[in-house]
């Protein structure tokens, strides 16, 4: 059985605060429209320098709580030696090392294969770029041949 290779690219704005932007709709319409009930892998990445994809629970804390665990870790100072754009913008520029710009994911039966609390977020710490592009990939087990 031949593998099938689809993908598709959307454009997301994150808005000009830090924020963490729930992806999972997106994922699975296009899921819906592309993996028609086929087991595979989605594969969610962004082709930018300052931003994440990350798997969490959203709306309970989580969100909120990545972002403080962020900005400790990456404050938005001037001890970055990447320096141009807003203060402190270098830190954007690290936090693809902590929260990758990619996530590949189980599809079984057409369907996103999440935990219960698991949201596809894109992470988006740069407030000057709030125009972002994720690409959204689908490979998964061509159509059953039928054999006589």
């Amino acid at each position: 059985m031949a593998a099938t290779f689809t993908t598709r690219e959307i454009d997301v704005r994150t808005g000009s605060t830090e924020t963490v932007h729930d992806l999972t709709h997106e994922c699975v319409d296009f899921l819906r429209d592309t993996a028609q009930g086929r087991d595979g892998l989605l594969n969610v990445f962004t082709p930018h320098a300052t931003m994440g994809v990350a798997l969490l629970e959203t709306g309970a804390g989580s969100d909120d709580d990545l972002l403080a665990a962020l900005h400790d870790l990456l404050p938005a100072d001037d001890r970055w030696r990447h320096r141009h754009g807003t203060p402190g913008h270098g830190r954007d520029h690290v936090l693809p090392a902590l929260v990758p710009p990619h996530a590949t994911l189980p599809v079984l039966a057409g369907e996103l294969a999440l935990g219960t609390w698991q949201s596809v977020c894109l992470v988006d710490t740069n407030t000057s770029n709030t125009d972002r592009r994720v690409r959204l990939s689908f490979l998964g087990e061509g159509p059953a041949s039928v054999g006589l």
